[in-house]
């Protein structure tokens, strides 16, 4: 039997919101189609917003949301989605499938969006083809109150007030797609625009976070570089100068060129996946030791805003809008990840899992009018309770499993945290395609005499489909017993459990 301890009064770091938060590129079906069918649609809509799309994200209390990219967004230029849609400016989606991108969906829409989802805005900025004239006309329009060219514009657009920016990410994957910089020289383009993306309001709670460019993977030379270069030869006010450092990692089973199909893989594939998607602690751990050189105090936070599963498109897709189906697989891998993120939560404040709807590990899928929610909806739903609360000191026992020596994985993984109310709020993986394990947990600090829990569980294929949307869902879960001291459960095979302790 694995022994599970968890010491409430040992209160470690707050699990930030924004940890579980998502990405939305102009990338195949994720804005058009999936978020949004413009006004006109028979798919019942909120100006333009798919409503059934909406409600199922602020089920799961979406927290913040990233657009417009991704590569997109350095190749964006938000001029040319504002003003009178009939007149916007049409364009080649480079990127992603050589479609027309028409811009009826911008900066207005975008914002509109996030007001119907109650979530956060985080705005990827263009330095790898725009300029810091460009950006810094941006960040007025949105954000400044007062009079200005840009304010006059926002208004004769239809906006009279300013909108609120929470997080201001300036380029993205400069390293490749986003101009193939040195990590030297974007680390100066950094301090320039960086400069240019004005705070117009001494409201604190108003200050646009910004967020630096980091690492693709391993790359801590990219790391290193852009932190020196932006810290030398200045005082390190770290605060309206860095916020955040990226991170993007996506698990390919079989490799970036095969990457292996969403639905059809043995368990060698099912392990194997599980080890790529555990590599994150390592990525988290080897950035963060580089980030620690320059910033000890962890005022910069980490900031993984692209993860996932990327698998090869389905049979008969366009290649280049990457949609994928999401089964059991996936769930373990969002489940065991956003675990690790919670344990990192003293230096990762934010994480956007790619992407939002019908693009990889999509927690939406939409074919016509119809919808369903994946796998992995359904692990944010679960996990939503760790939203802002304190990571408690956890420890579980854990043996290794899998079927190549290269990608064992431990059986376990888990989480613990405490929430505004004082509930307990505790998250298990069971990372085995076959079997079960007992657990025996032992919780310090408070009794456990009220509890609830639910579960994710199915075999290892499992998948929603428009004939079968609620073929996965969570269930609730009897199998929790109170013990001295504690709890003691049996943990089902391809499963993720949340218990809250009251």
């Amino acid at each position: 039997m694995a022994k599970y301890i968890i010491n409430t009064e040992h209160k470690k770091s707050k699990i930030n919101k924004e940890i579980y938060g998502h990405f939305s590129e102009h990338l195949g079906r994720c804005i058009y189609e999936g978020l949004y069918v413009g006004e006109n649609s028979d798919i019942p809509n909120t100006n333009g917003m798919r409503n059934d799309v909406v409600e199922a994200l602020r089920e799961m209390r979406i927290p913040v949301l990233r657009w417009p990219g991704g590569c997109f967004a350095d190749e964006y230029h938000w001029r040319d989605g504002i003003g009178p849609k009939e007149n916007r400016k049409k364009m080649i989606n480079t990127h992603w499938g050589g479609v027309v991108e028409d811009n009826s969906f911008g900066t207005h829409e975008f914002m509109e969006l996030c007001r119907q989802l109650g979530c956060e805005t985080y705005i990827n900025g263009n330095v790898g083809s725009g300029t810091v004239q460009e950006m810094s006309e941006w960040v007025e329009y949105m954000t400044f109150n007062g009079v200005s060219p840009m304010a006059s514009m926002r208004a004769e657009n239809g906006h009279k007030d300013a909108w609120k920016v929470d997080f201001f990410g300036v380029g993205n994957e400069n390293w490749g797609c986003g101009g193939n910089m040195t990590p030297e020289f974007y680390g100066d383009m950094y301090r320039r625009y960086q400069t240019y993306v004005r705070q117009y309001s001494d409201d604190p709670e108003k200050q646009i976070k910004k967020i630096a460019c980091g690492a693709n993977v391993a790359d801590t030379e990219w790391t290193e570089g852009v932190m020196k270069t932006c810290f030398r030869h200045c005082e390190p006010k770290f605060h309206g100068f860095m916020d955040g450092l990226s991170l993007h990692y996506y698990v390919h089973p079989e490799g970036w060129e095969i990457k292996g199909s969403a639905t059809e893989f043995d368990e060698k594939v099912w392990y194997k996946t599980l080890a790529k998607a555990l590599y994150m602690e390592d990525l988290i751990n080897m950035h963060g030791t580089i980030m620690d050189k320059y910033d000890p105090e962890k005022k910069v936070a980490m900031i993984v805003d692209e993860w996932g599963t990327w698998f090869t498109v389905e049979p008969g897709t366009h290649p280049g809008f990457l949609y994928q189906q999401n089964t059991m697989r996936d769930a373990l891998v969002a489940g065991l990840t956003l675990n690790i993120f919670n344990k990192h939560s003293d230096r990762v404040k934010m994480a956007n899992i790619a992407q939002l709807v019908n693009v990889l590990q999509s927690v939406i899928l939409t074919e016509g009018p119809k919808m369903l929610k994946t796998p992995t909806w359904h692990i944010f739903n679960m996990y939503k309770y760790h939203q802002d609360a304190t990571l408690l000191d956890s420890y579980i026992e854990t043996e290794t499993i899998g079927e190549e020596e290269e990608y064992m994985v431990p059986n376990l993984t888990e989480s613990a945290s405490v929430d505004a109310d004082g509930k307990l709020q505790i998250t298990i993986t069971n990372l085995s395609a076959t079997d079960s394990y007992p657990v025996e947990t032992m919780i310090t600090g408070r009794k456990a005499e009220k509890f609830s829990a639910e579960i994710l569980c199915e075999e290892m294929h499992a998948k929603n489909t428009f004939d079968e949307p609620d073929a996965v869902h969570t269930k609730n879960f009897d199998g929790v017993e109170k013990i001295h001291g504690g709890l003691k459960f049996t943990i089902p095979a391809c499963s993720v459990l949340h218990i809250t302790v009251e």
